[in-house]
């Protein structure tokens, strides 16, 4: 497999990889708009030359949108393997890159979120163990940062206290996002509009800087729903998906 690195250069006639084919689509504007304003922060979108769901992304954690204390680290935002490209290596290929970036870089280590058991849309904890990435810090309701150290005693990242619990004061639903996910371009507005239809309390937040970010009360900063103060979910949804979640969380 042959992969591209995605720049300021490039950025507009290369696929992005999110499961999105037309690039005059809302979600696919979203995420280049988002890469573009993070490529000056020496954010890395590495991906398949293949059409497909092949890449990862990074970058050094003190730019990474999310709250996390992890000075010296690479932070890996997301690495998607998927579909006909599961089962080649490639998930090895894309993570060795980052790893001979990290060390080229003289950094510590690496750190990704991932949780005590497998959930959508964040790293697999097996496959994390696997690689030889160990649990640095805990949320209450299982949100986990993985490291990899890449130094001998090297310190730990570690979440922000404003993450660690997960709860806001706001009473309905209240969701926190970036354009970081490209879905959310598209799928927000409309639970918006689901949410005003059925009269529902909600509100959408929208991180606009990595500094938002980092001090945001959850470390899932692309997507964050909450009802009543209490985390509920970091899976994107659409009007059906929410209106159940409604139903379940109001009974």
């Amino acid at each position: 497999m042959k992969y591209i690195k995605i720049t300021k250069d490039n950025i507009e006639k290369e696929h992005i990889c999110c499961a999105i084919s037309n690039d005059n689509d809302i979600q696919v504007v979203s995420k280049k708009e988002w890469i573009k304003s993070c490529l000056k922060d020496g954010l890395v979108f590495l991906k398949s030359v293949e059409r497909g769901k092949c890449f990862i992304e990074y970058i050094k954690a003190e730019n990474a949108w999310v709250p996390i204390s992890a000075k010296g680290y690479i932070y890996i935002d997301c690495l998607w393997v998927s579909g006909s490209f599961k089962g080649h290596g490639y998930s090895n290929d894309l993570l060795n890159e980052c790893i001979k970036d990290a060390k080229s870089s003289k950094k510590i280590g690496i750190c990704i979120l991932s949780s005590e058991k497998k959930k959508s849309f964040l790293s697999d904890p097996k496959y994390l163990k696997y690689k030889g990435f160990e649990v640095a810090d805990r949320t209450e309701n299982g949100i986990e940062l993985w490291y990899l150290p890449l130094k001998k005693n090297a310190e730990k990242p570690k979440f922000k206290s404003c993450a660690k619990q997960l709860s806001v004061k706001d009473k309905g639903f209240l969701l926190y996002y970036t354009n970081q996910c490209p879905f959310n371009a598209k799928y927000v507005p409309i639970l918006e509009e689901v949410a005003k239809k059925n009269k529902i309390k909600f509100k959408a937040i929208k991180l606009q800087d990595k500094k938002e970010a980092q001090n945001a009360p959850t470390p899932i900063t692309t997507y964050s729903l909450f009802y009543n103060g209490k985390y509920v979910t970091h899976e994107r949804m659409n009007d059906k998906m929410f209106l159940k979640l409604v139903e379940e969380c109001c009974k």
